[in-house]
């Protein structure tokens, strides 16, 4: 009985360790539905003023507080439908979204069930990098990275659009996280490059055999970015599990929903999808290759 006494003390930590972690996640969630929902309309803002100063046409610029970021601060959240404002017991992480049963308190409105899913989310990916990295400074780097990876998927989702504000942050920091580790920081600067590259070749090849442009600057970026964080040799995997996840959903969307195949389908969020991949799994499924291909 002692020992069985120890063995929980001495796993109480790690637990609360992880409990902290999901619900560190689900506020950050939360948070993340507003960046999601407010920082592309902010850049359409600040498109249309500078697009009118450089007609010379009266604009009038916004007052910045806070870095530039009081956008994400006001006005406080509220419902799009009626302005309700919305108060704080409305405003727990997944709960108030069920004891709300999806509607707004005042008007009635539905409320999407994207916002718990973003909340669940990154939840489950905060609990799930503490549970495989421990708790570190390197793994709160990563949170970091994998709060920012959702927020891009979603945001290139929606508007096929993938925020430098959000992108080259990440990658400056993923290079930083390798400052300790020559090999290590050699490796993410050829995969920053690599990456880049790369995807920057097969958008000028595939503009010049068809005429059209098959990705966005973003998708170079945002590959560099993978490069940064897991170096160069992930690369061919993180492309490979990409274009396989795009390639099936896509498949699934025009099969299950009639898509229309001439709308573009946003690459982001599956380089997303192959990177969370990478990063948990990379060492082993590379690994699994080399040895079934007897290279190893």
């Amino acid at each position: 009985m002692a020992e069985l006494i120890g063995a929980d003390m001495a796993a109480l930590p790690q637990t609360l360790y992880l409990v902290f972690a999901f619900l560190l996640g689900l506020v950050i969630g939360s948070f993340l539905n507003v960046l999601i929902l407010r920082l592309p309309r902010q850049m359409q803002r600040e498109f249309e003023i500078a697009c009118k100063e450089a007609a010379g046409e009266p604009a009038e610029a916004p007052v910045s507080r806070w870095f530039g970021l009081d956008f994400l601060i006001h006005p406080g959240s509220h419902c799009p439908s009626c302005g309700h404002a919305i108060r704080a017991w409305e405003n727990i992480p997944v709960l108030s979204w069920l004891l709300l049963r999806a509607r707004c308190s005042a008007c009635g409105a539905p409320i999407g069930v994207r916002y718990p899913l973003v909340e669940l989310a990154t939840g489950l990916l905060t609990l799930a990098l503490v549970y495989r990295f421990g708790v570190s400074w390197h793994t709160l780097a990563l949170c970091l990275l994998v709060w920012g990876l959702i927020a891009l998927a979603v945001i290139d989702f929606d508007e096929q659009l993938l925020p430098d504000q959000l992108t080259l942050p990440l990658l400056w920091l993923g290079l930083l996280t390798h400052l300790d580790n020559p090999d290590a920081l050699h490796d993410a600067v050829i995969g920053a490059v690599a990456g880049y590259l790369s995807l920057w070749l097969v958008f000028q090849l595939f503009r010049l055999l068809t005429g059209r442009e098959g990705m966005g600057y973003g998708d170079f970026k945002l590959f560099a970015l993978f490069g940064a964080w897991l170096g160069w040799q992930m690369l061919p995997l993180v492309i490979l599990l990409a274009s396989l996840s795009g390639a099936l959903i896509g498949v699934a969307l025009i099969l299950l929903r009639g898509r229309d195949r001439q709308i573009p389908i946003p690459f982001g969020p599956y380089l997303v999808m192959g990177g969370l991949i990478a990063l948990f799994w990379g060492a082993q499924l590379n690994q699994a290759y080399l040895q079934l291909a007897g290279l190893a």
